[in-house]
C-alpha cells in the first residue's frame, strides 16, 4: 500500500509515472481540500478533480485543470448575462451571514454564480452538479468522492482530506481573500501577510484518510507545502499520523527556485525560505526527499537526487523511480 498526498499539479504529475511501480489496486491519493469553493451553490473541488479527470483519461494536460475540449457555453452565457445587466465580473463573496449557513462542508467559501470568476466547463459543471446532489442526499464528501472516482473508472482510491470544512484564507494588506480569490481572479500578484486554515482546529481526517495514512508509506509530491499540502497538516491528527509512519517528499524547489506556482511568496509569508531548505523545515515528519540533481542543498534526512522536472509520463516514471529509492533508504 502506498498513499499520495495532492494537491496542485505536483502529485498528479507525479502519479504519471506511478503505475508501472505501485499498483494502483493498492494506492490512495489524499485530496487537498482547502482550494474548494462553492461557486453558485456548486461545490468545486479542484485538487480533488484533477486527479479524478486524470485517472478517467479526461484531463485537459495544458492547462492541468479541466476537462480537455470542453465547451463553455454556460460559463459565457453567465458573463454575457451579467455584462447585459452591468454587473461587476470579480469574485462576489455571500454575505457574511451566508458564509456558515446551508452546507457546512462549504462554509467561509461561498461565491455567487454571477458572472462566475472560475472559468467552468460544460463537463466540468456535470460534475459539480453531481457532486452537490450527492451532499444534498446526505453522503459524506468522502463518499460522494469515492462515487465520482468509480463513474471516471479511476483504478486508485481517490478521498478528501476530511469530511470538515477547512477553508485556505489569504491575508493580504487590503484584507482577507481565499486562495481562488487571490489565484484565479488576482493572479496571486497581492502581497501576502499570513495564511489562514479557518476551521482546520475543528476538523479530524476523513476515517478512510486516518486508515491510508497508517496502511503504508506515504509520497508527498513536488506540491506547494503552504496551500497544497498546509490544509492537511493543520489538522492535529492528520500531523500526528504522518508522525508515525515513513515519509518521503519531493521537493517543488531546485535549491531556491520554484518549478510553479506560488509557493514562493506563501512560504516566506508563514516563516519558512523560500527554498528545498524551507520544504524540509515545513516538513520535519518527512523520513527522506527527492531533490533534482542541480539542487545541492544539504539536508539532515537522507537524499535521493534525479532529473525532477516532469514534461511528460517518461519523466514522471523517472521521479517516481527515485521515490521509489528514497523509500528504500528511509
Amino acid at each position: 500500500m502506498v498513499t499520495f498526498l495532492s494537491g496542485g499539479t505536483g502529485t498528479p504529475k507525479l502519479l504519471e509515472g506511478a503505475e508501472g511501480v505501485f499498483s494502483p489496486a493498492e494506492t490512495t491519493v489524499i485530496g487537498n481540500t482547502g482550494d474548494d469553493v462553492e461557486l453558485g451553490g456548486l461545490l468545486v473541488c479542484p485538487d480533488i478533480d484533477t486527479v479524478l479527470f486524470q485517472q478517467g483519461g479526461v484531463l485537459n494536460r495544458e492547462t492541468w485543470w479541466g476537462i480537455a475540449d470542453d465547451t463553455t457555453a454556460t460559463h459565457d452565457e453567465l458573463h454575457r448575462l451579467a455584462e447585459s445587466a452591468d454587473l461587476s465580473t470579480g469574485p462576489r463573496y455571500l454575505p457574511d451571514e451566508r458564509q456558515t449557513a446551508g452546507r457546512r462542508i462549504a462554509r467561509w467559501r461561498r461565491f455567487s454564480g454571477v458572472a462566475e470568476f472560475m472559468l467552468l466547463g460544460d463537463h466540468d459543471r456535470a460534475v459539480h452538479v453531481t457532486r452537490t446532489g450527492l451532499l444534498d442526499e446526505g453522503n459524506t464528501l468522502t463518499e460522494t468522492t469515492r462515487t465520482l472516482a468509480d463513474a471516471f473508472d479511476s483504478p486508485l482510491d481517490v478521498v478528501p482530506m476530511s469530511d470538515d470544512p477547512v477553508a485556505s484564507i489569504i491575508h493580504t494588506p487590503e484584507g482577507e481573500m481565499h486562495f481562488q480569490e487571490f489565484w484565479v481572479a488576482h493572479g496571486g500578484e497581492p502581497d501576502v501577510t499570513d495564511v489562514e486554515f479557518r476551521g482546520a482546529e475543528d476538523a479530524e481526517p476523513a476515517p478512510a484518510v486516518l486508515s491510508a495514512l497508517t496502511d503504508g508509506p506515504v509520497v508527498i509530491g513536488p506540491s506547494n507545502p503552504v496551500t497544497s499540502i498546509g490544509p492537511m497538516l493543520a489538522m492535529d491528527a492528520f500531523r500526528e499520523a504522518l508522525a508515525s509512519t515513513t515519509v518521503v517528499a519531493v521537493s517543488p524547489f531546485v535549491e531556491d527556485q520554484v518549478f510553479s506556482g506560488p509557493a514562493e511568496k506563501l512560504m516566506d509569508a508563514v516563516g519558512y525560505q523560500p527554498s528545498t531548505a524551507g520544504v524540509a523545515e515545513a516538513y520535519p515528519f518527512a523520513d527522506a526527499f527527492v531533490l533534482d540533481d542541480e539542487d545541492r542543498t544539504e539536508l539532515d534526512r537522507p537524499t535521493i537526487r534525479t532529473d525532477t522536472k516532469m514534461d511528460d509520463e517518461s519523466d514522471a516514471a523517472r521521479v517516481v523511480h527515485a521515490v521509489q529509492d528514497a523509500l528504500e533508504v528511509a
